[in-house]
């Protein structure tokens, strides 16, 4: 039977399979057809045995058992060798830019977001292969070691079990060094109380550390290593919102991401958190069930199971979900890591005036306000089980099982120092009087954190709405009474605090208020509708969320900038055309501006594929994905060392004001 024919059959079983194809049934995945046959999927077995040319061409029957086998295989050979794909994957490989490669060998393609391929795993087929020999003195052997010929008193023949070899070499790293490389700032405007200013400096303390506020539009992974010369060491707490991979939550970022490939995505930029963070510092992140405790692994690996502080649990709504197909879920999971847990230490929690209340003064002690506790204990001591005449004349014991808290003689010295309580009458049990003025100044905090102590979605959403910024497309924000409480815990006024998944501005604004020097990165267009905005409002004196609890008044200001952009700017323009015409109208100008991916055949594509009619009648978003597939992803934004290029158009302000930013300061 011809190729072409069995290709079409097979193509035509595989449309009623809805998992290999996305929505359009434009595009189909191989590579998850061939896990599913690998793991012997009943589903498209049995579609391929319906098809009797299908069933003669990969199946061989067993005739004793009467069974099909399928020949994996050649199966599997047969789709390298007969792409089984659509209009658009023929032309996406046609001009060079095909997705796959057969071997790891053979291929240096680096994607943004993920940018190491590391970690490779040789792996011994047995335990034998590649074991090490060698000689081990035996004074004496068993039986069994007689029998492998082995003799007492001599060097006897060993072989160890091999230790596995990974392979950490990087792939492509020239590639890598440009994509991580320090990137060109630009748009650079101060914030302040007398509204937007012209930066005409970036301040910095005697020791050439910046003081400066920020607000960074941009990747965040490259923010990251962008920030690195800096503030490598310095950051004293990092907090993290990042997309919880479960797709419904609202948040802007791809939120669907491959399992494997959200922990890459999470992998990449928390080791460059860590080389951020002081010694003394720690990374907050939420997260909910789903990635919870993969997460929790990760970060064992990357800042070492030493480290890890707490779990903390954050009841995030009231009211139960009574639609919810198992169960309701209120909480979600915050995790606590130090840098180096033997010299982090968090602070104390202020005490609430509520807390304060419960002390009263009814004899006019002059050592102030205080409260009774018991003086009797569960440990039992016969030495400190006696009789007490209370000044009314009353005889009293400690309750049956248990005594006092200490003996005759330290009573007495406690009874004169006027530290034990009778009641007003004088003839109640004995208690212990403990004064305000003596209690520690703070409260260890609990890993329980309830809604009416530090707030829930529903308030986080009422704080963004109050100030102007319903619908602005961020479902998930956090209250600021639950910032309030990491950044007590995880700093001092003037620490550093570092969000690189801004979202709504939470952190940023709550750091402001609390007096600390923040960096908010984010990607998204909405940072000039939230983070960017919301500051604004702050310095402006704005009294939601913790304001009338800090008495904030408002004043302050920071810096916004962005990096600079080179492809990104190709990349928006492509998704924003309306017609093929556009799309057509820009490929000599997106060929001669930005950087073209250098696999693509830039000669078939232009005179040939762009003037075929099947590639003219696909449909705008295929014709899309094709020219954004022949951007490089490595070169979305301009390196620092290329500001100066007038292709890039950045103006001798902002190439200033980047070299200045990149300085020493010394």
């Amino acid at each position: 039977m011809k190729t072409n024919t069995i290709k079409n059959l097979i193509k035509k079983v595989l449309q009623s399979d809805e998992r290999l194809w996305n929505e359009e049934k434009t595009e189909f995945n191989q590579n998850l057809l061939i896990d599913l046959l690998e793991h012997i999927d009943e589903k498209i077995i049995h579609l391929f045995l319906e098809e009797s040319e299908l069933r003669e061409k990969f199946f061989t029957k067993n005739k004793s058992l009467g069974v099909f086998v399928f020949k994996s295989k050649e199966f599997q050979f047969f789709l390298e060798e007969n792409k089984i794909d659509n209009s658009y994957t023929q032309y996406k490989n046609r001009i060079g830019l095909t997705d796959s490669k057969k071997f790891l060998k053979d291929t240096n393609d680096v994607v943004l977001d993920f940018p190491y391929k590391d970690c490779v795993l040789e792996g011994g087929q047995s335990s034998e292969e590649g074991s090490d020999t060698y000689f081990e003195y035996d004074e004496s052997v068993t039986k069994t070691e007689e029998k492998k010929g082995w003799k007492a008193g001599e060097y006897n023949e060993k072989k160890a079990k091999r230790k596995e070899v990974f392979f950490n070499q990087v792939l492509a790293h020239d590639e890598i060094d440009r994509l991580l490389d320090h990137k060109a700032l630009v748009g650079w405007k101060r914030h302040t109380v007398n509204g937007e200013e012209k930066v005409t400096e970036i301040k910095r303390n005697k020791e050439g550390v910046i003081t400066e506020n920020f607000i960074i539009k941009g990747n965040n992974l490259i923010a990251l290593h962008s920030l690195k010369k800096q503030f490598a060491g310095k950051i004293k707490l990092i907090y993290i919102d990042p997309p919880y991979n479960t797709g419904n939550d609202g948040f802007k970022y791809n939120d669907n991401f491959n399992h494997s490939t959200w922990l890459t995505f999470m992998k990449n930029r928390l080791e460059v958190a860590r080389e951020l963070l002081s010694d003394d510092g720690s990374i907050f992140i939420s997260i909910d069930d789903d990635e919870s405790h993969y997460l929790k692994i990760l970060c064992d690996d990357i800042f070492g199971r030493k480290n890890f502080i707490a779990n903390v649990i954050w009841q995030k709504k009231y009211s139960p979900q009574n639609d919810a197909k198992w169960l309701s879920d209120t909480h979600d999971h915050i995790l606590v890591i130090a840098k180096n847990k033997e010299v982090w230490r968090p602070n104390l929690l202020p005490r609430t005036d509520e807390m304060n209340s419960r002390y009263k003064n009814p004899d006019n002690d002059s050592r102030g306000n205080w409260k009774s506790s018991d003086m009797s204990v569960k440990t039992y001591s016969k030495a400190y089980d006696f009789e007490i005449k209370t000044p009314s004349g009353r005889i009293v014991n400690p309750p049956n099982g248990r005594c006092w808290r200490f003996g005759k003689e330290k009573f007495e010295e406690m009874k004169k120092d006027n530290r034990v309580w009778f009641g007003d009458a004088g003839e109640n049990v004995p208690s212990i009087k403990r004064f305000l003025s003596e209690v520690q100044d703070g409260l260890v905090s609990k890993t329980l954190w309830l809604r009416d102590e530090v707030g829930d979605n529903q308030e986080a959403k009422k704080e963004t709405n109050n100030l102007g910024f319903a619908g602005a497309g961020f479902e998930t924000p956090k209250p600021e009474k639950l910032m309030q409480r990491i950044i007590e815990l995880g700093t001092k006024p003037n620490d550093i605090v570092l969000d690189f998944f801004s979202g709504s501005g939470t952190t940023a604004a709550v750091a402001h208020k609390m007096g600390r020097q923040y960096i908010a990165v984010e990607q998204m267009d909405y940072i000039h509708d939230l983070p960017e905005s919301r500051l604004m409002k702050v310095i402006e004196g704005e009294q939601g969320g913790i304001s009338k609890s800090v008495d904030w008044k408002g004043g302050g200001e920071f810096i916004y900038c962005e990096l600079a952009k080179w492809n990104e700017i190709a990349k928006k323009r492509i998704n924003a055309f309306e017609t093929f015409e556009e799309l057509l109208g820009f490929y000599d100008e997106m060929y001669d501006k930005y950087f073209i991916d250098y696999n693509l055949k830039i000669k078939e594509f232009k005179e040939k594929v762009i003037k075929e009619e099947n590639f003219i009648n696909l449909s705008l978003d295929e014709q899309k994905k094709i020219f954004l597939k022949m951007l490089d992803l490595n070169q979305m934004y301009v390196c620092k060392t290329e500001r100066a290029d007038s292709k890039f158009g950045i103006s001798k302000e902002d190439q200033d004001l980047t070299e200045e930013f990149y300085d020493e300061g010394q």
